[in-house]
Parts: C-alpha cells; sequence; structure tokens
C-alpha cells in the first residue's frame, strides 16, 4: 500500500487553516505533506527529498527489533570554560535537553542489524546542531572501541553543522581521539561504516566521517568542511551546480555510494557480510644483522 495517497478532493490547506505540526512543508516543491504521512515514510517527501531523521528513528531504521541496547546514555555536558557569549551554556544545554528529549548529540548503543552484531553510534541535528561536543566525541570513540572489545562491526551515522564552541579546545580534540579509536579498530580488522545525512560539516567531515572502510550518503545531503558561502568569499570565485551534495561528491570520488533511506538497513547488511572481520595485519619481521 502506498504510504502517501493521492488526494483529489480535498482542496489544499490554507496557511491560516492549518493546524501547527499537522502538514509539513516540502522544500524541494513546496507541496504540503500530512506529517503523519512523512514520518510513516521515514521523513522521505514524495519529491525524493530527505528530511532530517531523529535519532530515535534511525535506530528503529537499522537495527533489528527487540536487540538493540543503549549504552553511555546518562553522559552530559559540563561548562569546563564557564561559557557565557550568547548566554549561559548549562542553560542552553538544559533547554536542547528538554525540547529533544536527549542528553547530547549522539546515542549509541548495540544491536544487530539484519542478524549482523554491529555497534551503532547516532548524531541528532535537533540537539544543538548536532554539534561535536565532549560528549559527543566521547560516545562515538566509546562505540567504536565496543566493536573493537566486542568484535563487533562499527557504523557511524554523521550528521553536524561543527565544533562546539562552547568547549572550545575540548571540542577540537574530539576529532584527534575518534580518529585514534578508528586506527585501532581498522588494526584489529574489523568494519567500519560510516553513514553520511545531511548536514555533516565540519570537524565531524575532517575526522570519522570520511575515515570509513566505506563512506555512503543520502541522497542530496550537505557534505563538506566550511561552508559554500565562506569558500565562495575567500575564493572570488563562483561555485559549480550542486557544489557540496552527496551526487557532486560522489562524481569525484570522495564518496562510495548514495543510498536512500528506505533502502540503507538492506544495502549496510550487504556491504558488512562483503567487509567482514578482515585478518590482523602481523608485524613486520626484523631484519637479522
Amino acid at each position: 500500500m502506498a504510504v502517501f495517497r493521492k488526494r483529489t478532493h480535498a482542496p489544499s490547506p490554507k496557511k491560516k487553516d492549518i493546524a501547527a505540526g499537522l502538514w509539513t512543508k516540502c522544500p524541494d516543491s513546496g507541496e504540503m505533506v500530512f506529517t503523519k504521512d512523512l514520518e510513516a515514510n521515514w521523513n522521505v517527501f514524495p519529491s525524493g527529498i530527505h528530511d532530517r531523521l531523529p535519532a530515535a528513528r534511525r535506530v528503529e531504521l537499522l537495527i533489528d527489533e527487540g536487540t538493540w541496547r543503549e549504552t553511555d546514555a546518562r553522559l552530559a555536558s559540563k561548562d569546563p570554560l564557564k561559557f557565557t557569549a550568547g548566554g549561559s551554556y548549562p542553560e542552553r544545554v538544559a533547554q536542547h535537553q528538554r525540547k529533544s528529549g536527549l542528553r547530547d548529540s549522539v546515542i549509541c548503543g548495540t544491536g544487530t542489524l539484519e542478524g549482523i552484531p554491529v555497534s551503532l553510534a547516532v548524531m541528532d541535528f535537533s540537539f544543538m546542531g548536532a554539534s561535536m561536543g565532549s560528549v559527543a566525541g566521547e560516545k562515538v570513540t566509546r562505540a567504536i572501541e565496543r566493536a573493537l572489545q566486542q568484535r563487533r562491526a562499527c557504523i557511524v551515522v554523521c550528521a553536524s553543522g561543527g565544533a562546539r564552541m562552547q568547549e572550545g579546545i575540548l571540542s577540537l580534540m574530539q576529532m584527534a581521539k575518534t580518529s585514534a579509536a578508528l586506527a585501532r579498530l581498522r588494526a584489529a580488522g574489523l568494519p567500519y561504516v560510516a553513514v553520511l545525512t545531511n548536514p555533516t560539516m565540519a570537524g565531524v567531515m575532517a575526522s570519522y566521517a570520511t575515515l570509513g572502510d566505506v563512506i555512503v550518503a543520502e541522497p542530496g545531503a550537505l557534505i563538506g568542511f566550511a561552508g559554500a558561502r565562506v569558500i565562495k568569499e575567500t575564493t572570488n570565485q563562483d561555485l559549480p551546480e550542486g557544489f557540496q551534495t552527496s551526487e557532486f561528491l560522489l562524481k569525484r570520488g570522495l564518496i562510495d555510494c548514495i543510498i536512500p533511506r528506505k533502502e540503507m538497513k538492506p544495502r549496510l547488511a550487504k556491504l558488512l557480510r562483503a567487509l567482514g572481520p578482515r585478518a590482523k595485519a602481523k608485524p613486520a619481521a626484523r631484519r637479522r644483522r
């Protein structure tokens, strides 16, 4: 049964008649879509536009029912720098916690994906733009280390607007920490798949988002380091059409494939079966003098 049904008799709702949250406007076609239909279709509009998906729904999409075990759920950000510009940092964190129902921008845990044991971390853009702070980096690192300890594949679903400025250098340190953990995972011969969603930018893009054995992306995802406007102003050049989209990066070999959301689980399972646990690299033999 099709998720989206053609309504031939019902007129398009007028703005003043739309109850808050009942309808969602497609950013591409402008079509008003019944929100419940959109959610049933994993937040993919009839036009093919992939809207952002909450982390909990992402887990439902990827992990076999009844196998998910969330870990590190109580980790939450402190205020090491006593940051006050733009308001109290603890108050902003608390506000986003109430609004999103999350403790921070990443949830992680273990489960099976079509029977394959995986360690999964998912970033949620609704929490401070999925900014990478010390807790986000710690959770991703622990997800990688858990994959190493339990001999599982690791998957990180990436989405981020950048480093969390309220944590300064502590935020930037997460790039090195997560990258080092992935180096240990690779040395152990265990597969890592990075899934890039809209948007994946800045420090996340410059670290674990681009270190996957396979790097996949959703259609139309914004992917890059600096924003297009900053690049254009810096270089004084017009940027090519589709710049920093997943399709643009695929043509230039910067990602491996684009997978529509509803095909993500079976395609990832196929990739993980193909990768499998690899043999550990043997240390180089010492030369005898």
